[in-house]
């Protein structure tokens, strides 16, 4: 799971990231600009996402994105604690309110509630396609019934395409899903692991499901 936190309050900021590491891959903003860039990246499983932002509040920030098709859930943070922004906030598309000051316990569970509404979370069934299932557990995946290891990177490769079955992904979105803005390779080395993937699921048959989209990326989907 990957999430986006965006928050000006830079300790607050670094505090929530300490605290959601420990299950997620985390990356953040301090203003709204930046927050936008990353969240159309279309790269993330929920954001995190403070009203009050320096250049774009987080209220246009969803607006924008919801016009834009971005469906991410967002969970809002603030200081505000009234009604009225509260509404405001769901009536422009976000997911959820947490009012500040907030306990870790709440945090982390209205992200996982919100991750399992949107189906990117399912902990009693795992993620499946077809009869593929990874287990989330050390990176082991069944595949009919047998058991395959993956390495890291060949795993969340896998779970990012089996999260978007049926949508093309482009190169772009899986690099910066899987390597992140910030790594020291480029974008070649997607087409690395997609061949080290179908490689891995030949001897099953799902090899060919990793269909290639000329010219733009890669979808999951029966041949």
């Amino acid at each position: 799971m990957k999430l986006l936190v965006v928050e000006d309050n830079k300790p607050l900021l670094e505090s929530i990231k300490g605290i959601l590491e420990k299950e997620y891959s985390v990356d953040t903003a301090d203003n709204g600009e930046d927050g936008l860039f990353f969240a159309q990246q279309k790269i993330y499983d929920l954001i995190v996402l403070d009203v009050m932002l320096p250049y774009m509040n987080g209220f246009e920030i969803v607006q924008i994105l919801r016009k834009e098709k971005v469906n991410t859930p967002v969970l809002f943070l603030t200081a505000k604690d009234s009604l009225e922004d509260r509404v405001k906030g769901l009536e422009f598309g976000g997911d959820d309110y947490l009012v500040k000051p907030f306990q870790a316990p709440e945090l982390e569970a209205r992200i996982k509630a919100l991750l399992r509404r949107s189906g990117a979370l399912d902990i009693d069934a795992g993620l499946k396609y077809d009869e593929i299932v990874l287990t989330g557990k050390e990176n082991d995946v069944l595949v009919k019934g047998v058991p395959i290891k993956l390495t890291v990177k060949q795993y969340e490769l896998l779970e990012y395409l089996i999260q978007n079955t049926g949508k093309i992904l482009t190169k772009e979105q899986i690099f910066d899903r899987i390597w992140g803005f910030d790594s020291d390779t480029t974008i070649a080395i997607v087409e690395v692991f997609i061949h080290q993937l179908r490689k891995k699921l030949e001897d099953f048959a799902y090899h060919k499901d990793i269909q290639t989209v000329r010219g733009v990326g890669y979808i999951l989907k029966k041949a």
